[in-house]
């Protein structure tokens, strides 16, 4: 594609770690509730179904992660609840808002390659702030010429993305990891997709993408981006 193209990149599973810190503090939540009976499967059963709730009305976030945490812990303890135990499993998740943001293999290299042919946009959603601290902390911030943080990454907010930012949709990919947020609704928005999947993509971001599509591409490492753009 010698064209230049506009790239969208995704951010949290795409270009650092993400959902494994969220994955460290669930488990020290479950051996913090030791439940009797619940598996740390069952358990997180239940905080899903919390977080399926609350991310409607709330968001995304570390911050938002401990609420949730604090409602399962209501929800399951065995023992009555005390406000140290609350502050004890918040501070499983907003511990989260300390950790450097650990870059993926290949990302620093690839963006420095992809960022002299074509104009490279950060698109992620979440917290505003904590997002831009991550954006700052990465430093990769000087291979985009547009970071955007929504609160949802839907349909019309590609829409509104490429409108604004006057994207021929011919010519413009979203390069990400979340079928949900990231490549289904890029290719609904009559944009193309380069889906990069991560082995520990949160529970709530998976979807079915399609087998084959004419604006899709599937990789298996963000390095080979550089053999497609």
């Amino acid at each position: 594609m010698s064209a230049r193209q506009h790239l969208i990149f995704d951010a949290d599973d795409t270009l650092w770690e993400n959902n494994v810190y969220f994955e460290e503090a669930f488990e020290q939540f479950c051996s913090y509730l030791a439940h009797s009976s619940l598996s740390p499967e069952q358990v997180r059963d239940v905080l899903d179904e919390i977080e399926r709730v609350n991310a409607k009305i709330h968001g995304y976030g570390s911050k938002n992660f401990a609420r949730n945490l604090a409602e399962c812990f209501h929800h399951l303890s065995e023992r009555d609840v005390s406000e140290r135990d609350i502050e004890a499993v918040r501070e499983f998740a907003l511990q989260i808002l300390h950790r450097p943001p650990q870059l993926i293999t290949g990302v620093e290299d690839t963006l420095a390659y992809l960022n002299g042919r074509h104009t490279l946009l950060l698109f992620t959603k979440g917290d505003s702030e904590e997002q831009k601290l991550k954006v700052e902390r990465s430093g990769l911030a000087r291979f985009f010429g547009y970071v955007a943080i929504v609160k949802e990454k839907n349909e019309a907010a590609y829409r509104a993305l490429a409108l604004e930012r006057d994207c021929v949709v011919e010519r413009t990919w979203m390069i990400g990891n979340s079928p949900k947020s990231d490549i289904n609704p890029a290719l609904a928005a009559g944009l193309s997709a380069v889906f990069v999947p991560h082995a520990r993509t949160w529970v709530l971001e998976r979807e079915a993408v399609p087998d084959s599509h004419p604006r899709l591409i599937k990789v298996e490492r963000i390095a080979e981006l550089i053999d497609h753009f």
